[in-house]
């Protein structure tokens, strides 16, 4: 049975895929494997050049890459093109910096010479979502190939021509061939790929329901994993905060990607006494974003990645006006063909709504009232997810105070979350574990080994452990 790729913007079929075949992912693996046995031995400054390439080449080609993110899974594609300029960014960062991350750490012991070293593991399996279709897979593979890992990707099957075409860019910077291999598997063949014994580590980005599943899987084969996973994340609004400038913040902080990003904000918690200023300005601000044809550069708001995607969040929705949510925007699915939604903006969210419970993952922004700073953190530690947050305020001192009691991985004050290859990423709780980027991601997938050297006939024996 073939896989195909569908216009979420018209519903037409844009291209079908053969799935890889067993002797084809034997093949693969074999080769990858033979490949990373030599690679690993290459010296950082020769590991560098076809990372600097394949950096070159993303921005040389960001219109062709951002055309087929579009057509493949709906980004806007102004929004695609900055994608890849963002890889390219990523590969650069690590082409200068991975020697540097990963160097040979002394360490003063009774040895007459002990250091830490860090080694490569091997072949790294990344299981990647649609909705960043380069950005997900560059974030892992730039850190990991510096490193002196092989990789082999799993992507999701809707973004097949992208996993292709980023195969292709690596190959064609000078890597190995074999070094970086995409496959083109259903989700039920991914089982056997976890288990083999070439596979030495795992990284993950999508939801917490399969993040458990891998996790379980590659707990059972003592296998190394990096869990990227869904978040719900907070956008704190202070008393005191320009609430102009933090309108046009907040949807940004929604409508990325259309919404449709992991460390987008999704509840927006705001202080009671500029609740009501606050709704008229963000409501405005959603209002005037345009939605419509993806391939547009003037377009902000695409469709949703896919049909049944766009029905599930409209049901979210429903749901939170059936236990007391008001829809001040928006709220139903337009006519025409298209995974389209508009932009929508709930208010009188609490707990117990799907709004509040749940990652929402399109357009939809749940307002919830809070006393004061105190209560905001409150409300936005009441959640299973711990990924990003936001503060906004002019009081930067009482915010970083604030910042130090959320739970998540990180938080931005008076700025929306974003990745950015200088610091790690991840999360905590059902959001995963685990860091990306920064010399944290670097280390991830490496084996952080101690070397105790002594001249012969001087060691003393001791205790063990």
């Amino acid at each position: 049975m073939s896989i195909q790729t569908v216009n979420p913007a018209n519903g037409d079929v844009v291209e079908k895929f053969e799935p890889t075949s067993p002797a084809e992912l034997e093949r693969t693996l074999a080769g990858a494997h033979a490949a990373f046995q030599e690679w690993r031995a290459v010296p950082f400054a020769e590991r560098a050049k076809p990372m600097r390439e394949a950096a070159r080449m993303l921005r040389a080609r960001k219109t062709e890459f951002a055309r087929t993110m579009t057509v493949e899974m709906g980004k806007p594609i102004a929004q695609g093109e900055a994608e890849a300029e963002k890889c390219a960014w990523t590969c650069d960062y690590y082409a200068d910096h991975a020697e540097a991350m990963l160097k040979v750490d002394p360490r003063e012991t009774d040895a007459l010479r002990s250091y830490v070293r860090y080694d490569p593991l091997g072949l790294v399996l990344a299981i990647m979502p649609w909705n960043f279709p380069f950005w997900q897979v560059f974030r892992f593979a730039a850190p990991a190939l510096m490193a002196g890992n092989g990789a082999i990707l799993k992507h999701a099957s809707n973004v097949s021509r992208c996993a292709l075409q980023i195969e292709e860019v690596l190959r064609q910077a000078g890597f190995p061939r074999a070094l970086f291999r995409t496959v083109l598997l259903e989700s039920a063949a991914v089982s056997p790929l976890i288990a083999d014994r070439r596979i030495a580590a795992l990284t993950l980005t999508g939801s917490d329901v399969v993040g458990a599943k891998v996790a379980e899987q590659a707990g059972h084969e003592l296998k190394k994993t990096v869990l990227e996973l869904g978040g719900s994340d907070p956008f704190i609004v202070l008393g005191d905060a320009d609430l102009a400038v933090t309108a046009r913040g907040a949807a940004d902080a929604r409508l990325v990607n259309s919404g449709q990003s992991c460390i987008a904000a999704k509840r927006f918690i705001v202080v009671e006494s500029v609740a009501d200023r606050f709704l008229d300005l963000f409501k405005k601000e959603l209002a005037a974003r345009r939605m419509g044809d993806p391939l547009s550069p003037e377009t902000q708001v695409g469709p949703q990645a896919r049909h049944e995607l766009r029905d599930a969040l409209h049901r979210q929705v429903e749901e939170s006006k059936k236990r007391g949510a008001r829809v001040l925007l928006g709220g139903e699915i337009p006519k025409g063909p298209g995974a389209f939604y508009p932009p929508t903006l709930l208010a009188g969210v609490d707990k117990g709504m799907p709004a509040f419970d749940e990652e929402t993952f399109g357009p939809v922004a749940a307002v919830i009232r809070a006393k004061d700073g105190t209560d905001a953190v409150r409300l936005a530690n009441e959640s299973p997810f711990g990924l990003g947050a936001s503060i906004w305020s002019r009081d930067l001192a009482g915010a970083e105070k604030l910042a130090a009691q959320i739970e998540a991985g990180a938080v931005f004050v008076n700025g929306m979350v974003k990745s950015d290859p200088r610091l790690p990423f991840g999360g905590v709780k059902r959001s995963g574990y685990g860091r990306e980027l920064s010399e944290f991601g670097i280390r991830e997938f490496v084996n952080v080994k101690s070397v105790w050297v002594a001249a012969m006939g001087t060691a003393e024996s001791s205790a063990s452990e």
